[in-house]
């Protein structure tokens, strides 16, 4: 499922009415200094509990299992050049200068932090690049370290790029509350009556020990009140939306360089929830509640550890095991995935084509549950004729 970028938004925002005016002020300050994606599309936080600290990602949450290296380059030829270290003349920009390899563990000194590998490949056709990051929306301090916050080649490739594509662009970020309020949230209590009578109770019994958050997801249509939850259980992992990759990418690319740009309009983003209809809104969120709060949060912090390996393919397949496991309705389930990740993984792509030129380098960062299996972004660049190889 997609990032549910403002959905998250929405969550946080109203955990504590004292805290919107601020929470605004600090977002349009972080908007200014490159931060901006963060608590987007991983910024909704509400009425949480308190014992509940971080979520993962309605992306596609594909999520995957296996957690192997990045998929090895095609055999039989040199891999596609990378900017990083040694690097093409382009990598060498003014005010860039790439961080030392890391001289890990030593007996005299003291362990080096390293950055997450997270999935980045490298797609070329002929002089024309796309570099392709996977992101997590939330993250751990630990995933960047202050001194060098990503990989080299990831460092280099960015510098050497006149374009970020995001999935939305920051300006669109900045407004994506009012869309969700305007389209996921009732003026009354309205959805006990759309749901059936058994799933209205579960979800109350799940949410009993908070009737604030229970108040307020009353008020909710389906598919936010499911974005809502799984918000909950990933905010329990301990993950922050400070430290989603988006935000800390921005940090470094709006030092160096400056266009970015997004994959899709918002109004495309929130029609791919809003569009749905109500049995698959239903499906959502009954495929929320299958399973208890420490199973979700044991689900977010496995999406987190593949996503630290840095291998797409291995995270597809883990959300398509994980996606068939909670199913209510199969037929149902797979329209789902084909509204808010295929259509859309489609469109990135198109999006691509028509940013990226000769000798002109793009940058895309997009959730990691985008990227992997037969139907991610990564197969669709090599049906558009693009060889793709990991780093």
């Amino acid at each position: 499922m997609p990032d549910g970028v403002a959905a998250r938004r929405f969550t946080r925002r109203s955990r504590d009415g004292g805290r919107r005016a601020a929470f605004a002020r600090r977002w349009r300050a972080r908007a200014l200094t490159g931060a901006a994606l963060a608590c987007s599309v991983f910024g909704i936080g509400s009425v949480l509990p308190t014992s509940m600290t971080s979520n993962l990602m309605p992306i596609g949450l594909a999520q995957a299992a296996g957690a192997a290296a990045n998929a090895p380059g095609q055999a039989g030829r040199p891999a596609a050049p990378l900017p990083s270290m040694p690097a093409p003349p382009r990598a060498s920009l003014p005010g860039f200068n790439p961080p030392p390899a890391s001289p890990g563990t030593t007996a005299s000194g003291p362990v080096r932090q390293q950055p997450a590998r997270m999935p980045f490949y490298v797609a070329t056709r002929g002089t024309t690049t796309i570099y392709v990051l996977g992101t997590l929306h939330v993250g751990d301090p630990a995933d960047y370290p202050a001194k060098q916050p990503f990989r080299a080649p990831i460092l280099g490739a960015l510098a050497a790029s006149p374009t970020l594509a995001l999935e939305l662009s920051p300006d669109e970020l900045l407004v994506s509350q009012d869309d969700v309020s305007k389209y996921g949230v009732c003026r009354r209590d309205c959805l006990p009556g759309l749901l059936p009578e058994p799933l209205w109770r579960k979800l109350a019994f799940r949410l009993r020990g908070n009737p604030a958050a229970l108040d307020a997801i009353k008020k909710m249509r389906p598919w936010l009140a499911s974005l809502v939850v799984e918000t909950y259980d990933s905010l329990s992992a301990g993950l922050q939306t400070e430290y989603g990759t988006e935000a800390q990418l921005q940090n470094v690319y709006i030092r160096t360089r400056g266009k970015i740009v997004g994959l899709e309009t918002l109004p495309q983003q929130m029609r791919a929830f809003t569009g749905l209809s109500l049995a698959q809104q239903r499906e959502m969120l009954a495929q929320d509640l299958v399973q208890t709060p420490a199973e979700n949060v044991d689900d977010v912090r496995t999406l987190h550890r593949l996503w630290r390996v840095g291998d797409a393919d291995a995270i597809a397949a883990w959300q398509a095991a994980k996606s068939e496991k909670l199913a209510r309705d199969q037929r149902i389930s797979d329209s789902i995935d084909n509204r808010i990740v295929y259509e859309r993984n489609r469109r990135f792509v198109s999006r691509m084509l028509l940013i990226a030129a000769p000798n002109k380098p793009v940058f895309v960062a997009i959730g990691a549950l985008h990227l992997g299996g037969r139907k991610g972004v990564l197969q669709l660049l090599r049906q558009h004729g693009f060889i793709v190889d990991a780093y």
